[in-house]
């Protein structure tokens, strides 16, 4: 049973950092972990991705320059380091992982998901 636990969402001000973290059971040597967000009324889109079997990564073009993902192997754990956030950041932020795929950024790929967190970037 592939479990994955997001921890580290909260309410920050515009302009402020959050660190989020995605605990996860060790899965197999190739797969991939993403960052998915959801605000309310709108579809789930793809924030950033890390690849376990080469560390390749993804940003979308709404996070780029502002968000940082990245692994620590010993813990399993997939960090997303957030800074210089927005009101538009503020969504639900689910972490996945895709495990048919050593890399993918489709959210149809993700097989296993979490509960998620939620962030509110807000004044």
């Amino acid at each position: 049973q592939v479990q994955l636990v997001e921890s580290g969402g909260g309410l920050v001000q515009p302009g402020g950092s959050l660190r989020l973290s995605c605990a996860h059971s060790r899965l197999s040597l190739n797969y991939a972990i993403g960052w998915f967000r959801q605000a309310p009324g709108k579809e789930r889109e793809v924030v950033s991705c890390i690849s376990v079997g080469n560390d390749n990564t993804y940003y979308s073009d709404s996070v780029k320059g502002r968000f940082t993902i990245s692994r620590d192997r010993a813990q399993s754990t997939v960090d997303l380091q957030m800074t210089s956030l927005k009101p538009e950041d503020s969504a639900v932020y689910y972490c996945a992982a895709a495990l048919s795929t050593g890399w993918s950024t489709r959210d149809a790929d993700f097989g296993a998901w979490g509960q998620g967190t939620q962030v509110t970037v807000s004044s």
